[in-house]
Order: structure tokens, then sequence, then C-alpha cells
């Protein structure tokens, strides 16, 4: 009887411990998850080309960053997620260790930022210049650190590296949950030891020193937030540069950083028609570079998503934002970030970002996602796919001038065969054929296109009209010969069945392609005076299309316009000259197509 009793008893208190565990929603925590850096993906907002202090004049304000937070806030309303709030550079007073915040442009201090964000629940963060002295003084416990020009300290010697340490600690303890550090130098060495020791020697010593500060930091503070910027390893400048990088990346900084970023967003050296596109696949092939240098995909952050109206996103507004969007969320990386001006995202604008986001957040939390294809500064077809159970999803890109057929591959063994897929998206113009596990694109083409559940109407993005591919393109035969220092020239019969398409491109004497770089804003050239095409016609200078006629902070190689038909008279020649003011030795080289839209 007892025994009868005490089971009964039993039973009751498990079911009534059932029903109570049923009613109270689980949430998620990383901090029960095994992996000692990021856990899940995380949405960043960074107000980095709202202002811009680097390649433009516009000032970070408190009345700014509060003007983007409010706008943060209102995007989430309409469906955006937003993690959290990254403050990027020169909030600091040049005088005040990393300590103190810039006046008058912030005239209380960060209070104010740091309350409303976590009020939202936002998590805030915060971005250093490393171990460089960018805009900042060297305190005074820092300069036994310094190297003999002043510019930058040692992480290896003095006490830089405890303050910096201290200083971080400080900011986490006044709420702030994610650190950027930039502009790195490991090559730093006090003023004692230049020339004394080795290179290597330095990078190793500062290398030791500051990862093991970032470690010991990370276990104190295992909820903070850790990304590599500038200097941590990479090649940034060109797509052209060879692979492996000239600049290695040490692995182990996966031990610290819970993201790699793979370069700010700029042309790729392939022109594209579209200056933008250019940018998108400068991106596609950073994270595919790092990728081959055996990052995992989801710690790689591409940074291609940037929206805004200064210098350092060449003034793009909200143009061709739609396959940047897209193409951030689909390269796979889990620090899923986006800057600017947020107050350009209307609502509508709003609700198709989150369900892009929506869609990809999904497939980064629950699915997978790989790269395909051939290396996009290698004008190669190539994409990313994303797959779960239920399909899968795959965004293609033809960087050639030509059409090209995509293959679109099986993702993982147990994938089942593609079936019957459907384009979600694509540029205007061009209509891509889709013929079971491939799909056709027009040249500097991009799609995106959905297979199993995901081949319905529920998951269709529509065209993006701000990028028109031409539907058809042959190229045309002519000889240019050298006609002064940086100018070339070619005459031939006036072109028929459509717009004359021009491209020149611009190549060391080594054969590499080069860029010239002409400066940023506001005192920088437009490359449209730097790199000149030119077309006349029975001596009359015809009209040219031009996209990349902007001040381009990062370089170009490349100049790329169109002449339409209806400007061009039949049967009479054409003379097009080439021109770059590049004051380097340099070798161009013309390349001409009839397009048809």
């Amino acid at each position: 009887m007892i025994k009868m009793v005490r089971n009964a008893v039993i039973a009751v208190v498990f079911g009534a411990s059932s029903l109570l565990f049923a009613q109270s929603p689980q949430k998620f925590s990383a901090d029960k998850l095994g992996s000692p850096t990021l856990r899940d993906p995380i949405s960043v907002y960074n107000n980095w080309s709202s202002y811009d202090e680097l390649s433009d004049n516009i000032p970070l304000t408190q009345e700014l960053a509060m003007r983007e937070l409010n706008e943060v806030l209102r995007l989430r309303k309409l469906g955006v997620r937003f993690d959290y709030y990254m403050m990027d550079a020169f909030w600091f007073d040049p005088d005040g260790g990393y300590r103190t915040w810039r006046k008058p442009n912030w005239p209380n201090g960060p209070d104010i930022w740091i309350k409303t964000c976590q009020q939202n629940g936002i998590r805030p963060g915060m971005w250093f210049s490393s171990n460089t002295l960018v805009k900042i003084n060297a305190a005074a416990a820092w300069r036994d650190s310094l190297n003999k020009q002043g510019t930058a300290m040692s992480f290896y010697e003095g006490g830089f590296l405890p303050d910096f340490m201290n200083t971080l600690q400080y900011w986490y303890d006044q709420g702030i949950r994610m650190f950027k550090f930039d502009f790195v130098d490991l090559t730093v060495a006090p003023a004692k030891d230049e020339g004394r020791l080795s290179k290597d020697e330095i990078i190793q010593r500062n290398t030791n020193a500051l990862r093991g500060a970032l470690a010991s930091f990370r276990a104190k503070n295992p909820d903070v937030v850790l990304e590599a910027f500038n200097g941590f390893g990479g090649d940034m400048d060109s797509t052209y540069y060879p692979f492996p990088f000239r600049s290695p990346v040490d692995l182990r900084w996966l031990e610290v950083f819970d993201a790699q970023y793979a370069g700010d967003p700029r042309p790729s050296d392939v022109p594209e028609m579209s200056f933008w596109r250019s940018m998108d696949i400068y991106s596609d092939h950073q994270v595919r570079r790092y990728e081959q240098a055996h990052l995992p995909i989801e710690r790689i952050d591409s940074t291609g998503f940037m929206v805004g109206k200064t210098g350092t996103i060449y003034y793009r507004a909200m143009h061709a934002w739609k396959s940047a969007l897209i193409l951030m969320m689909a390269r796979g990386g889990w620090m899923d970030t986006t800057h600017g001006n947020l107050e350009l995202i209307s609502e509508d604008d709003a609700r198709w970002f989150a369900r892009v986001q929506s869609l990809y957040l999904h497939f980064q939390s629950e699915g997978r996602i790989k790269s395909f294809g051939g290396i996009p500064g290698e004008v190669q077809p190539y994409g990313f796919g994303a797959l779960d159970a239920d399909g899968s999803v795959y965004v293609v890109m033809n960087p050639a001038q030509e059409i090209a057929r995509v293959a679109m591959p099986l993702l993982s063994q147990v994938q089942k065969p593609l079936g019957e897929g459907r384009i979600l998206f694509r540029d205007a113009g061009f209509v891509p054929p889709l013929s079971g596990d491939s799909i056709e694109l027009g040249p500097g083409q991009m799609a995106m296109v959905g297979f199993g559940k995901y081949a319905t109407s529920a998951f269709d993005f529509g065209i993006q009209q701000d990028v028109v591919i031409p539907r058809s393109i042959r190229p045309v035969a002519a000889e240019f010969h050298e006609t002064g220092k940086g100018t070339i020239q070619a005459t031939i019969p006036a072109p028929k069945g459509g717009d004359l398409r021009l491209i020149m491109q611009q190549y060391s004497p080594d054969g590499s392609l080069r860029r010239t770089w002409a400066g940023g804003p506001p005192s920088g050239t437009n490359m449209g005076k730097v790199f000149l095409l030119e077309a006349t016609q029975n001596g009359k200078q015809l009209p040219i299309r031009e996209d990349y006629d902007k001040i381009v902070w990062s370089g170009l190689s490349w100049a790329i316009g169109e002449v339409s038909a209806k400007d061009v008279s039949a049967n009479q020649p054409l003379t097009l000259t080439f021109q770059s003011m590049e004051k380097d030795p340099v070798t161009l080289k013309g390349t001409l197509y009839v397009v048809n839209y």
C-alpha cells in the first residue's frame, strides 16, 4: 500500500512539472552553448557611412547617432531585426585615451545612447583603432610602448596593452557588448627594439600578447562579441592580387575574434556597366578568398551592405541596394551588418528587407550555406547556395561580358535532386532561362532561384529595376594602338544591331591590373576625369553613358560606357579614344561589344 501511494504521488508531481514546463516558453541563451565564440547569427547596425571623417567631412555627432538609433527602432517595428548597434570611428576625445567622448559632438557623453539601446534590447558596440594613433594622441600610460615615429604602440612591451584592456573592461562595465578592432599594426615595436628585433619576431610578440589579453577578456566576459578589421590578414585593395594572400591570415585569431571582416565596399577589378554590380563582385570575391584561407564561412563578415550619402560609399544612397542585401545575407556570414543612413529605407523597403533577412537568418540558423563555382575576380560564374530539409535557394552571378550558363550543384550528399525551380529575384532586362539545375544569365547578371518549398510565389522578391542587363551581347573586333602616353585609339565601322559598349582596362608594365587612386571627397578627382572614353563620328563627339564617373577613394582599374545606337549614323566609321591620366607608366587595353536592351 505504501509503495502504491508513493508511485501515485510521484506521478502527480511529474505531471504538474510537465504542465508548468509547457506553459513557460523556453528562451534562447547563447551562454548555454559550448562554442567560445560566435554561437548564432547576429544582425548588427553600424553607423559608418551615415557619417564619414576619412573620405568625407561629415562628422559623427550625438544628434546623428541618436537619429540613426531612432531609425533602428523604426525598422524593427517593420520587421527588420537588429541585435547590436556599433558606434564606429572617432567617438572619442583625442586626449582621452579612449575613456572620454569628443566634445562638443557629445556634450554629455554616451550615456543616453547606451541607455536607449539597452531599454530597447539593443546591445551597444564601440570601435577602436587597436594600436595605431588614428585621430587620437598617446596617453601617458602608452608612451613607453611607442615606436620611434610616435604613430603606434607595441602590444608586447610597455604600458599600452594593460591600459587598453582596462579601457575595454571599463566600457564593458558601462554596458558595451561588442568591440571592433581596426587599423592594427602588428609590426610595431617600441623605439628600443626597432632595428634590434626582426620583423617576424615583432609580429609574433605582438600577436601573442594581444591574443592572450583578448582571451582573458573573453573568459571574464563570455557574452562579449569581438570583430577583427583592417590589419589582421588578407589583401583588400584589389581582386586581381594572387592567392594565397600576401598578408597571410593567422587562423589562431579565431580563438578570440567572432568574425573577420573581408574589406570595405569598393569596385572590383571586374568592369561592369553598373558600378554597384562591380562592388557586389568585390565582396563576393573577398568572401571566397577568405574561405580559401580556411576561415569558416560563418566567421567572415563581408561588410558588403552599405547605404549612405557619404564618400565612403561613393554617395550610393539606395542604388542597387536589393542585390547588395541579398548577397550580404546569402554569403553565409553570421555577422550580418547593415551600414549607413537608415532613414533612406522606406516602409515598403523595410518590409522587403525583413523578408530577405528572415529567409536567410533561417538558413544561417537552421540550415547550411555553401559557395560554389569559380572565383569572382577571375571572371568565372559562381554563387552561394542555402539549403534545409524542405528545399534550397541559390544566388548566382555571371561576372563576364557574355551570356553564360551557371550550374547549381547539390550542396550536400543528403540533398534531394533539385527538381523544378523558380526565379525569385533578378536584375531587369535579360530574362534568364531556367532549366533544371542550371540557369542562363546575361552579362553581369545576378539572380536568385528557389527549389522545393522555396519554388513558390511566397518567396518572390521581384525584379531589380536599377540594374538593367542587355538581352544580347557580341564582341566587336577592333585594333587599338597607342597614340601617346596613356592613350589608345581605334577606328571601327559603325556598329549595327545595338548600342556600343566600350571597356578600358589599365595594366602595370608587369601585366598586372593597375588601379589609379585619385583621392576621396571632398578634394579627390572624379574618375570620369581620370579615365576618359571618347567616341567621335564625322568629327562630332558622341554622348557616352557612364556609371564609373564617381570619386572613388579605393581606386579603379577600369572604365566602361555605352554609345546609344540612336546617336550613331550608319555607314560612317567611329573613332574611339581611351585615355588614362595616371602619372605612372601604364598599358591600356580596349574591348568593344554590341549590346541590345
